[in-house]
């Protein structure tokens, strides 16, 4: 239940970076001082490239991501039913600044000219629609799954029964233990998508949550296993037929 607390500073940080990057975008506003700061030292130097789209794919990218940290403070407080299990301090920490780090990873993705107050213009390519239908697809997916699993400890009515885990069934569960991990690595890959797949930095991103989401959903199909002989032997952890 503290993951709460990731997604509640991700929806404040992330809100005042895209905030900021709209402003600097479409009004003309320079970016902070502390912000031009970091992003002489860690940001892209385009001059060569599309700077009208690559501004507007982090735009959407942030957005994105804001969209994604709100829908699961959102689900913390309205669908999910918590266990009673601890969060080591480490990975609280951890927690915490990862998400303050990957917003800050989009911002540093905006071409230079950016931060000096140069207004841009709008331009919608293929990758942006791709991206985000990617992105409502994975997320609507992820969203059921989750629904799924707290009415395992939820009656008809909504009321709390239980904290003890079931089988869950139906939508991804079908074929992975983990789907909602599954979803978490497209929701990302299709924010790679939307930076049109060219965008090394966040690949690396992509790299890291694929490993990180692979691990926790490797170690939820053996709790399943172990706790359920009747668990579906055809199921895979993570990945669909993998």
């Amino acid at each position: 239940r503290w993951f709460t607390h990731f997604y509640a500073v991700s929806v404040l940080w992330n809100g005042f970076l895209l905030i900021r990057l709209f402003q600097a975008e479409f009004l003309g506003a320079s970016l902070p001082p502390w912000i031009q700061s970091f992003h002489t030292a860690f940001g892209r130097d385009l001059p060569n490239q599309n700077s009208d789209s690559e501004c507007f794919s982090a735009l959407l990218v942030l957005l994105l991501l804001w969209l994604h940290s709100f829908q699961r403070l959102a689900e913390c407080f309205c669908t999910s039913v918590f266990s009673n299990g601890v969060i080591h301090i480490v990975q609280y920490c951890f927690g915490l600044g990862y998400y303050i780090v990957v917003g800050s990873t989009v911002l540093c993705q905006v071409p230079t000219n950016v931060r000096n107050g140069k207004e841009l213009s709008v331009q919608i390519v293929w990758y942006h629609i791709l991206g985000v239908a990617m992105y409502i697809w994975a997320s609507l997916h992820q969203h059921r799954c989750l629904v799924i699993l707290a009415n395992l400890r939820k009656s008809k009515s909504g009321k709390v029964l239980s904290l003890n885990h079931d089988i869950p069934f139906g939508d991804w569960f079908e074929r992975v233990s983990c789907p909602h991990y599954f979803a978490e690595l497209l929701i990302y890959v299709s924010m790679a998508v939307t930076f049109g797949f060219h965008n090394v930095t966040w690949w690396f991103v992509v790299v890291y949550v694929l490993f990180n989401q692979a691990l926790a959903a490797a170690l939820c199909h053996e709790f399943y296993q172990e706790k359920f002989a009747s668990y579906p032997k055809h199921r895979k952890a993570f990945i669909p037929f993998v």
